[in-house]
């Protein structure tokens, strides 16, 4: 199975034609990336912390999900406080043109007691940074709101805040030893023409070759037609208009087809899906997850053990611990006589012992929630 790829952005020149130039951004292994084997040899086992430290989920009763403002330089900051090996956010491009990190499609505020949205790309950067808290000390900017998934809009509280911000100043001002996982962010519900694609990928990679340095740098997208790197997927828990979207099997076939890298599915995907996972490895392709199973251990360990590349995650913390306690990489056996008589194994192949169907056991009232 293909490892985890990530590139040092400025060893690769700006091509012209960008949507091809978007593959060769990852083609060199994650060790000449820079990022450090966990247990000293064999496969890296990636954590990736989801939107920085994780997405604030504002209904929920659990306060680590509104611990600080998600998509912001504060959050990928603190999660660099932990072992994660990079920060995941959204990147969208404003009507003048600048690449901004911000997960919804629209931006909710209150005005005159009436509640007014805008799509975030029909914003103008200065308009767009006027939400939320201010980078300017004694400077009010507009109440920040949010709507939830069941319609509600509530004022977007959490114990940490911080201002909006641009990809520029995440490259800038956010710890370089965090690789990034730059999504590519588009509305599902809308259609994007090759130019209007292209131009928007211009804008994103014309600031990653400016100021990604040495960083690792991952692509990834929902978009099929934008996603040059790592195709994301729901891995067939959800459905859509577009058939490459519906299963982990298109997912394979548009990584081929179009020369991806890997596939980041809803980790639900690889758990209804587990056959999935050794055609994904036959085709070479990396995998990562994400979803809120990321966020119980025993998932996250269930997957390494199924060959996942790597997690990304809300809970940064708790899962980094985990990881720590439960998945180590064992030093390869270099002993000749073993060599051999055939008798040394792949050090990542799994062998399921008591503890682990334990795990897995505990693991299943959470899948069927």
């Amino acid at each position: 199975m293909a490892q985890l790829k990530a590139a040092r952005v400025a060893d690769v020149p700006m091509a012209l034609d960008v949507l091809a130039s978007v593959p060769a951004i990852l083609e060199v292994d994650a060790a000449a990336a820079g990022v450090v084997r966990r247990g000293g040899g064999g496969q890296r086992f990636a954590v990736i912390g989801h939107r920085g430290k994780g997405m604030n989920a504002l209904a929920s009763h659990d306060r680590r999900m509104q611990e600080v403002k998600e998509n912001s330089l504060r959050s990928f900051n603190e999660a660099a406080r932990f072992p994660v090996d990079y920060v995941e956010f959204d990147v969208q491009v404003t009507k003048d043109g600048c690449p901004v990190i911000f997960h919804d499609n629209f931006i909710f505020t209150e005005e005159d007691g009436k509640i007014l949205d805008k799509r975030v790309t029909d914003l103008q950067l200065e308009d767009f940074l006027l939400y939320g808290p201010q980078n300017e000390q004694g400077k009010g900017g507009k109440p920040l709101l949010r709507k939830l998934k069941d319609g509600r809009i509530v004022n977007w509280n959490v114990q940490s805040d911080d201002p909006l911000c641009t990809l520029q100043e995440a490259f800038e001002k956010v710890n370089p030893r965090l690789g990034f996982n730059v999504e590519l962010k588009f509305d599902d519900n809308l259609e994007y023409q090759e130019e209007e694609l292209t131009h928007i990928l211009q804008a994103i990679l014309k600031v990653v070759f400016e100021y990604a340095k040495d960083r690792p740098i991952i692509f990834s997208s929902f978009q099929p037609d934008a996603a040059q790197v790592y195709f994301l997927t729901n891995g067939g828990t959800e459905i859509y208009a577009d058939v490459r979207r519906n299963s982990l099997e298109e997912a394979i076939k548009l990584c081929l087809d179009s020369g991806m890298q890997g596939i980041v599915s809803e980790a639900r995907g690889i758990f209804r899906h587990p056959a999935a996972v050794p055609k994904i490895k036959e085709a070479n392709l990396s995998l990562l997850t994400y979803g809120t199973l990321n966020n119980v251990p025993e998932a996250v360990y269930m997957q390494h053990l199924m060959g996942v590349n790597g997690v990304i995650v809300d809970l940064v913390q708790e899962i980094t611990e985990a990881v720590s306690e439960l998945i180590t990489v064992p030093e390869p056996d270099l002993n000749a006589e073993n060599l051999s008589n055939g008798a040394a194994k792949d050090a990542t192949t799994p062998n399921f012992s008591q503890r682990e169907i334990t795990f897995l056991l505990r693991l299943i009232p959470e899948l069927v929630q």
